[in-house]
Parts: structure tokens; sequence; C-alpha cells
């Protein structure tokens, strides 16, 4: 699992020059390389000596993962600055975090409280996810994004607090993992606003043909050309 760690690292960051800098000067693997080796000591009961490694690893690479976290394949922290994860979070194959990344909880009761990632999940900077919700397979979390609801598989999620957003397939550039396009992600606000002026318009134009004033009004719209917008 340490050589799928270390290797994935090559594919998702063009900055990666060889296998010996990614394991010296990469604090994102040094961070989950001690993780795994703390939760073995977790799953055999030697709590203090997992957490004791687990405050030593964040030390050293400003990720604070705690010992009993679920973990699973080729998973990368880019950049390994800020990130928390909690105890009950639980996290898939091929995961991608960005520093600044919050999987945090939202309550003080024990039991299951923190988000779960499913495979291929990627999060931007700085994004906070937060509770017991789940992400769902290949979704992408925008940069400080705030998500405290489920994420459906292979949604895209911006915002505070998080909204699901689709952009046309036919408009998006995708090199590998990397979405070239993630600017012309569509604005529900802005969508919204649009439509309410589309409907004002409307509104403006038939009040004025009632009123007698639409023969001199350069915006005139006739009676059987008006129709209700979509």
């Amino acid at each position: 699992m340490l050589r799928e760690d270390v290797a994935c690292v090559a594919a998702r960051d063009p900055a990666a020059n060889g296998t010996l800098e990614v394991l010296m000067t990469y604090p994102g693997v040094h961070a989950i390389i001690w993780h795994r080796l703390a939760n073995r000591l977790w799953r055999a009961r030697l709590r203090f000596a997992a957490r004791f490694l687990s405050w030593f690893a964040r030390a050293v690479t400003h990720v604070d993962i705690h010992p009993a976290a679920t973990i699973g394949r080729r998973f990368f922290i880019d950049h390994g600055a800020g990130v928390v994860i909690g105890e009950t979070a639980e996290i898939g194959d091929d995961v991608t975090l960005y520093h600044g990344v919050t999987l945090g909880g939202t309550s003080w009761a024990p039991g299951k409280r923190h988000p779960t990632l499913e495979d291929g999940v990627l999060v931007g900077c700085g994004a906070k996810i937060l509770g017991p919700i789940t992400v769902g397979k290949g979704a992408r979390i925008g940069a400080n994004s705030v998500v405290v609801d489920a994420v459906p598989p292979m949604m895209t999620v911006v915002g505070i607090p998080g909204r699901i957003v689709r952009a046309p397939a036919e408009r998006r550039r995708v090199s590998g993992r990397i979405d070239l396009d993630h600017h012309l992600m569509p604005d529900p606000v802005g969508e919204a606003i649009c439509e309410l002026l589309d409907r004002i318009d409307f509104l403006e134009a038939r009040l004025a043909h009632r009123d007698g004033r639409a023969p001199h009004c350069p915006d005139f719209i006739p009676e059987e050309a008006v129709h209700e917008p979509a």
C-alpha cells in the first residue's frame, strides 16, 4: 500500500520528478505513511502509541489524521498543509485531497460523525465536508466549499453551503483527472436572476399593451406574439 501511495503521486502531480523526490520531500506522502503505521497500532489496541505517532506526524507534516480513520489505497494529499481527518472518517481508493481540507464532525455524540468519501473523490483546497454524510464515487468538491449534505456519484459541488452543479459535457475538456474547463461551471444563482429578468420584461410588455401604450412603445410586442416564458 505504501508503494502505491508513493507511485500514485506521479500520475496526479505534474511537478513530481521521480520516486526519491516524492518520498523525501512530499509532506502528504509522509503523513499517509505515518498514518498507516499509527492505524495498525490503533487496531492492535496500542492507543497511546498510535496517538503519539499521529501527534508526531502532525508536528512534522501539518496534517492531522486521527489514527482510527479508515483510508483506502493510492491516497494523495497534495501540498499537505492544514488537512484534518476525523476519527470516524472513511476514505475509499484513489482519493485526492488538497491543502486545507477538513473532514470533520458536527456532533459530540459517539459513533459515526465524520464523512465517508467513496472511490475517486477529489476535494479542492480549503473545502470542509462535515458530518456523517457520503460523497459518492467520482464526485468533486470545489475549493472552499462547505458540504453538509450527501453528494451523489460523479457530481460536482461548489459554494457555501455546497450545492450540486452540472456543466454541459460537450463544453468541457478533461485531461486525465484534470478538468481544464472548471471555469465553465454554471452559476445557479445567476441563472435564477436571468429567469426573473426575463419574466419582468414579459410582464412589462404585457402591461404596456393592456394600457394602450403599446402602439407608441418601441418595445411593443403584439398580443399574438406574447408567450409565457418557459
